[in-house]
């Protein structure tokens, strides 16, 4: 990854910006208009009640005056001049004919007219007797409209370039990350398993650290799965091997006339191909059961039945073998499955078994069942499993060092597992290495 794809945005960091920008330019100046707005008309309401006020007042004196004179004649009106004066307005006095009876400043007769004219009404004995008009002339709020704005304008600009700075520090700490994913997606894509995300962007919180948790999860996963099958192909091409080479050295034999076509050569040849085809079969089976999601055909089912059922068709062969076998099945434990993919699980446990116990081992299948889950055990007596083992007891293709060199090819677990997972099941083994194995099966149960 470069120093400058590191450090820069990409697309979507570029586009998050100018979002955040547009959002924040758009913020600042719809809230800058209505302080400006709101500013303007709070300083022009205050100073109209404020002039108004002064009027009041100037009207109050002026009725004093009208009452000590006992009319507009004579009347000592300097009091309300006064206030007028006091308060830088010119002041005119009419009575209710409209002349005017003083006038003084900037009133000169036309006071109350205009921006700056405030008019008050003179009552006496609750009787209009005259008004009083101040003239304030140019409004005083404009010196204070200017001090308002220019801080106004002043925070609306450190405003913005805070929302600025804001707006490239989050989209970076957001697509940061994405494009250094990115980066290691396109790395990993390439053939670069080991390629990881970065520790800082996996142990970052909330959902871009989720990200980068979930695709080394996942590249781990693939890595693995890669892995796997690698080991599969050798695996199979190994278990077929050995069954062709004979096949092949037995029939060039046959055919250079090194040996002649009797009974026992055929024989052998015979068990080879058996051999090659039951690897194949198994495959197919393991193949089919890693599916069997797909193609399960389920309903209700009563397990302890279908094991009893399956346990009467392996027991001609246990016996053969030289081995007993006991059930303990509990009744009406209810599962909803597959009977045809379950019985082929129970009988692959039971066909594992025989191959793997000695003449005279104890084989004992229960059935039972607790709060959630129906239960199937299969244990026996035999050698065990090597504690080293139980891991890989379930792999593809793996089998116990008991029988490297037998028949067996390591698919029948893999199949159990594949088809109890299907039907959102457990199993699991346990064993000591000395005295015996247990399979377990876990199976959701149907309520009555």
């Amino acid at each position: 990854m470069t120093t400058e794809r590191a450090a820069g945005l990409g697309p979507l960091g570029r586009r998050l910006l100018a979002a955040f920008v547009l959002v924040a330019l758009s913020s600042v100046l719809v809230l800058t208009v209505a302080a400006l707005i709101g500013t303007t008309r709070g300083l022009s309401a205050g100073e109209d009640a404020q002039r108004q006020a002064v009027a009041e007042a100037v009207a109050v004196a002026a009725a004093e005056a009208y009452t000590t004179a006992g009319g507009w004649d004579g009347a000592d009106l300097s009091q309300a001049q006064g206030i007028a004066s006091a308060a830088g307005a010119g002041l005119t006095v009419r009575d209710v004919a409209d002349r005017s009876m003083t006038s003084s400043g900037m009133g000169n007769g036309n006071a109350g007219m205009g921006r700056g004219g405030v008019v008050a009404d003179v009552i006496v004995d609750g009787g209009l007797v005259g008004s009083v008009r101040l003239g304030f002339g140019t409004p005083m709020t404009s010196t204070a409209q200017t001090v308002a704005w220019t801080w106004i304008l002043l925070a609306a600009v450190v405003a913005l370039l805070v929302a600025l700075a804001m707006a490239w520090y989050v989209s970076g700490r957001i697509t940061r990350p994405l494009v250094r994913l990115t980066e290691v997606t396109r790395s990993f894509a390439a053939g670069n398993r080991d390629a990881r995300s970065e520790p800082a962007d996996a142990a970052a919180p909330g959902e871009l650290g989720e990200l980068a948790r979930a695709f080394d999860t996942t590249a781990a996963d693939v890595a693995r799965s890669e892995r796997t099958r690698q080991q599969m192909a050798a695996d199979v091409a190994h278990e077929l091997r050995t069954p062709l080479a004979a096949l092949q050295a037995g029939l060039e034999e046959l055919r250079d006339g090194l040996v002649e076509p009797d009974q026992e050569r055929l024989d052998a040849l015979h068990a080879q191909s058996v051999r090659l085809g039951r690897v194949v079969n198994d495959l197919a089976a393991l193949s089919a059961a890693e599916t069997a999601a797909l193609t399960l055909h389920r309903g209700a089912l009563d397990i302890g039945a279908l094991v009893e059922d399956a346990v009467s068709a392996a027991r001609a062969a246990m016996e053969g073998a030289g081995l007993s076998v006991t059930t303990t099945v509990a009744p009406d434990v209810i599962v909803n499955g597959d009977p045809d993919r379950l019985h082929q699980a129970v009988g692959n446990l039971l066909s594992n078994a025989t191959r793997y116990c000695r003449p005279g081992d104890v084989v004992t299948v229960t059935v039972s069942a607790s709060t959630d889950d129906a239960v199937i055990t299969v244990a026996d007596t035999g050698p065990g499993i090597a504690p080293d083992d139980l891991e890989r007891v379930f792999g593809r293709l793996w089998r116990g060092s008991a029988d490297r060199d037998g028949a067996g090819s390591g698919i029948g677990l893999a199949v159990v597992r594949e088809l109890v997972v299907a039907h959102d099941g457990t199993v699991s083994a346990a064993s000591d290495g000395r005295s015996g194995a247990t399979f377990v099966i876990r199976l959701p149960r149907l309520a009555h």
